[in-house]
């Protein structure tokens, strides 16, 4: 069995040869540089024919959210800490509780740092590692996975199906058993790998372009953003802090003594002090017009006009 499942591996595109690099070991690191930046540059053409099925998965997580539910991502290796990294990023940037966007990742936490690969293999690790997240209808489970053959990853995502989960695979190959065991797939064809095999590359770098497009569109369908603009970054340093005032000035049209002012009456929260000043409300009213639209920024401003 393993050996049939080397085989079918090795038959993948993802897996196969570059032509257009062949003998990397005989070039200069000027060529090395420019044969892998002409690789990369095929990334974003491979991820476009998946566009309607991203914007398929943003609703269903825009939605889950919306309900109270989770985004799970689950993983291993490459693609899992491509997870754990876009799953951190949500809660400085849009200032969400860390559940909300969580990883399950093979191997736990230490494997973010060291490479724990065996444990890919182990369908019953992938089971049990979702099953401790209760996962449920209200939740949304991304599995991720270049060649779209891993077990870990697949039997997290099917039992996450099972128990009434909205299910997405995230492949770099057609017709793979994790499509296959998700109600959606996201299909990025990036083709051979500079490096044979090394998936990190071309078909890490689309994972990334995925990832960021499921969380971005979702948290910017749920109202976390206005504009263009990330109005609930959570101000935990002076760099951010800085960052806030900028926003405030861009959003509003106000000057910077305005926008620190408002920062300051508002707690700092960036959200309610941009309601205050673009709504003309004190905090208060802010505050119960973010309520109100469940943190919708642009709802929130409509609401506390008519206060």
């Amino acid at each position: 069995m393993k050996r049939a499942n080397k085989s079918a591996l090795s038959q993948l595109r993802t897996e196969q040869t570059n032509p257009a690099s062949v003998d990397l070991d005989l070039k200069s690191s000027l060529e090395i540089a420019r044969i892998i930046n002409a690789e990369d540059g095929k990334v974003a053409a491979a991820v476009k024919p998946a566009l309607p099925q991203i914007a398929q998965a943003i609703d269903w997580i825009a939605a889950a959210l919306q309900r109270g539910g989770r985004l799970i991502y689950v993983g291993t290796g490459t693609s899992g800490r491509i997870a754990a990294l876009d799953a951190a990023e949500c809660p400085p940037t849009y200032n969400t509780d860390p559940m909300t966007v969580q990883f399950v990742m093979a191997g736990g936490p230490n494997a973010l740092g060291s490479a724990t690969e065996a444990s890919e293999d182990s369908r019953e690790l992938g089971e049990w590692e979702i099953k401790k997240r209760k996962p449920g209808k209200n939740d949304v489970v991304v599995g991720i996975a270049a060649s779209g053959r891993t077990p870990f990853t697949i039997a997290a995502v099917a039992y996450a199906r099972r128990k009434g989960a909205k299910t997405v695979a995230v492949v770099c190959n057609r017709n793979s058993p994790l499509a296959k065991a998700a109600h959606l797939a996201i299909v990025t064809e990036v083709g051979p790998e500079v490096i044979s095999g090394s998936t990190r590359m071309k078909a890490g770098t689309a994972q990334k372009m995925v990832l960021n497009m499921l969380s971005t569109g979702a948290m910017t369908r749920l109202g976390y953003v206005y504009g263009n603009l990330m109005v609930r970054v959570h101000l935990k340093n002076e760099k951010l802090a800085a960052r806030g005032v900028s926003i405030l000035e861009r959003a509003t049209g106000r000057s910077q003594p305005i926008a620190r002012q408002a920062l300051k009456q508002a707690g700092n929260n960036l959200p309610v002090a941009l309601v205050m000043l673009m709504a003309g409300v004190q905090r208060k009213d802010a505050e119960r017009a973010l309520k109100a639209s469940r943190g919708a920024v642009r709802r929130a401003i409509v609401e506390a006009r008519s206060l």
